[in-house]
């Protein structure tokens, strides 16, 4: 049973690299920073909008507060596979459209180093950049418009290592050590068969976030969680590098272009939850101080961003031999993001509402998680583009004893 478990996430993870490729989606706000900056969480947490700063569970991994990860049980090995699909819809000034898109969004194990430590590991997007924009220009000694292309791939990583310390029965902190890295590709050319000018930046730099939780009853069956964390500002360094190529892709200049630094800004974020172990109630809230760094473009500036999200949550409880165990969960949520990027006068918003459904297989080592999304971004005023899209999210999770020592015979 253990080998055909790893069997099928193996080839899971095999998948995902093949449709990790898979590019349809043309999302006008990546073009701008950075590229679009994620904000969603894709484990049991999506169904609740992306909520769990103050959640304490010992089912799943829970990144969002690194503290958490003192609340996974001994002797467990914990793997975590998602993936996203997601469709959407452009609506503004003549344009009405729609796009596709399948990509790997998270891989993250966590174990129970000691009694009062827990650790997790993983990777996921951190920023998106891809889009394709098309203009009219005219050549000179021409009378006939050609159209000019600017397209943008790639985006920053998140490489992660958390580990949640248990201070004492009710009060545990976490620190979480990211490695952000990744491309930010731009590439220009007028008409079909003329020459690429690609400006390649790269980038690489640690982050930290560190969290506290709190947990404690408040009645016989219920108990209040109160979450918090705080991630530090980062000054990251670019690479930059010009490549000039022809059609087929021969590279007919190269030059390295003076670096240039990109500021990623202060986060703090609170959280609360009530449960009774059916029943569970979640809020966060999230800030970040982009009004600080004064950061802007010709068409688009930053000020601070912040996102509210809530979710509630019904676990179907299973009895086996006298022990009550999780069976089939249920979820509904909320979110409300106001993105830090305003473009003319208006803030871009994101609004999104969400559901997940979360089952374990016969024994329970695995459990397999759906989330659905659906929701709004941006307005179709002016030059702005309203993306309407549904996402869904397929999580699989693997939940394996290890570190057992056999008795003697």
């Amino acid at each position: 049973m253990r080998i055909k478990i790893y069997s099928s996430l193996v080839i899971l993870l095999l998948c995902a690299a093949s449709v990790k490729a898979q590019r349809g989606l043309n999302s006008i706000y990546s073009a701008y920073g950075i590229g679009d900056l994620e904000t969603r969480d894709y484990s049991r947490n999506f169904g609740l909008g992306s909520t769990g700063i103050a959640r304490r569970h010992s089912g799943y991994l829970n990144e969002l507060n690194p503290a958490s990860y003192s609340a996974l049980p001994p002797q467990n090995f914990m793997f975590d596979v998602s993936l996203k699909a997601q469709q959407v819809n452009y609506s503004g000034t003549n344009i009405s459209q729609s796009a596709g898109d399948i990509n790997f969004k998270r891989l993250a194990l966590g174990f129970k180093a000691a009694k009062w430590w827990g650790i997790g590991a993983g990777i996921t997007p951190y920023s998106t950049v891809d889009y394709k924009l098309l203009n009219q220009q005219f050549v000179t000694g021409t009378g006939a418009p050609v159209t000019a292309t600017t397209t943008g791939t790639g985006g920053f990583n998140r490489a992660y290592i958390s580990n949640g310390f248990q201070l004492s029965k009710n009060f545990s902190v976490g620190v979480s050590t990211a490695f952000l890295f990744g491309p930010l590709n731009t590439t220009n050319y007028i008409g079909s068969d003329s020459l690429q000018t690609q400006h390649n930046q790269y980038g690489f730099k640690p982050n930290f976030t560190a969290g506290a939780q709190y947990a404690g009853k408040i009645t016989k069956d219920w108990q209040l969680g109160i979450g918090a964390t705080y991630r530090f500002e980062t000054k990251m360094k670019l690479q930059e590098k010009l490549n000039i190529v022809n059609q087929d892709g021969t590279s007919l200049y190269t030059k390295d272009e003076d670096p240039s630094w990109v500021t990623l800004p202060t986060e703090y974020g609170a959280g609360l939850s009530l449960t009774n172990g059916t029943i569970t109630w979640v809020a966060d809230y999230r800030h970040q101080l982009w009004n600080t760094l004064n950061e802007k473009g010709a068409t688009y500036r930053y000020q601070d961003g912040e996102r509210i999200s809530t979710g509630v949550e019904y676990a179907i409880k299973r009895q086996y031999y006298n022990q009550s165990f999780e069976g089939a969960v249920l979820q509904a949520g909320f979110a409300y993001n106001k993105t830090p990027l305003v473009i003319g006068n208006t803030q871009i918003t994101d609004v999104s509402g969400t559901l997940g459904v979360s089952m374990p297989n016969k024994n329970g080592q695995l459990r397999y998680y759906i989330g659905l999304e659906a929701g709004q971004r941006g307005a179709n005023n002016g030059a702005l583009v309203k993306e309407t899209y549904i996402n869904a999210v397929f999580n699989f999770s693997l939940r394996d004893i290890w570190f057992f020592k056999r008795l003697a015979q």
